[in-house]
This record gives C-alpha cells, sequence and structure tokens, in this order.
C-alpha cells in the first residue's frame, strides 16, 4: 500500500500588507501559512534601502540543511554556534541570520534584477530570527525572517528555482488545506 503524496509546492506569497508567507501548490491552493516579519524601511528595491523588494522572484540557494535549529549564520556560512541568550547579550547590535536561508533572485529586470535594484546582490533572504523577534510587524533590515521552525519546515518543502511573489497587497485566497 502506498501512501498518498502531498501536492507538490509550486510558488511562494508573501504579503508586506500581512505580514504573511503562503505556501501554494496547484496555482491558488494553499498549503501553509506562516507569519514573517518584512523590513523596518517598508518596501524598496534600491541598494542600500533596506527595504523589502517587491515582484517576481525565485529561490537561487538554499543554505543550512542539516544544521540545528538556531544555527548561526554570517555572510552564508555557519559559524558553529547555536543562538542564546548569552550570544544576543555579547552582540546586542547582530541582525541574527539563523537555522536556514532561502536566499532570492529577482526576475524582472530593472525593477529587482540588475544595477543598483538587485536582490541577489542585496542579500535578500528568508531566514530564521530569534525567538524574542516579534513576527507579523515589519523589523528586518530587508529580508523576510520566520521563526526558527517555521523556515526549517518550509526549507524541506521546497526547491531552488521556485518562485516566490513578493507583494504589498493583502492576500485573497482561501484557508490552508488540512
Amino acid at each position: 500500500m502506498s501512501l498518498p503524496t502531498s501536492p507538490a509546492v509550486d510558488h511562494l506569497r508573501i504579503s508586506i500588507a500581512d505580514q504573511t508567507l503562503l505556501v501554494m501548490a496547484d496555482g491558488e491552493r494553499v498549503l501553509a501559512r506562516y507569519p514573517v516579519s518584512t523590513a523596518r524601511n517598508g518596501v524598496g528595491e534600491r541598494d542600500g534601502s533596506g527595504c523589502t523588494p517587491r515582484g517576481r522572484h525565485y529561490i537561487r540557494a538554499m543554505i543550512g540543511a542539516g544544521m540545528p535549529e538556531g544555527a548561526v549564520f554570517r555572510a552564508r556560512r555557519p559559524t558553529g554556534e547555536v543562538f542564546s541568550s548569552v550570544l544576543a547579550r555579547q552582540y546586542p547590535e547582530r541582525d541574527w541570520i539563523l537555522s536556514r536561508i532561502l536566499w532570492l533572485c529577482g526576475l524582472e529586470s530593472g525593477k529587482n534584477r540588475g544595477r543598483g535594484v538587485d536582490t541577489f546582490r542585496r542579500f535578500i533572504y528568508i531566514h530564521g530570527t530569534p525567538e524574542s523577534e516579534p513576527m507579523g510587524v515589519p523589523k528586518s533590515h530587508g529580508c523576510i525572517r520566520m521563526r526558527n521552525r517555521d523556515v526549517i519546515e518550509l526549507f524541506e518543502r521546497v526547491r531552488p528555482g521556485l518562485p516566490v511573489v513578493i507583494s504589498e497587497s493583502s492576500i485573497t485566497v482561501g484557508k490552508v488545506d488540512d
């Protein structure tokens, strides 16, 4: 007897207005919904803006497979540390990138790809963050922050090349499938 397979994820949708990431299948079917935190500076594509870029993207690289929950990354490399309150006190100003990294690349030349607006060259990720950081509130430096358990779960469901749409508007699709 074979077990039923779960539907293949065909894209991710991120709503700035809702501070939500949706895992989508079959175009409009919601497989999962996660709270996120986008940029404190709002939306925008310019280099150095500290804003979350809008538009069509894809997952260019996936970093952190097999790392423990809370693994600390600097320049996309694991430091060998696992986030703790001691580390937080030791480095209070650090923008923590934890657990997993989904590195995004823009698909729209002149909007989120290319000179002065390149999502990939801006190092925009979907990544884990300390549990003390709020979700549903824009607080990042441009990335899409998630709870560590959520980003680990998401990491297992996606693949390089998967489309990601980042929109300012609210998402108006149905509830999550059980």
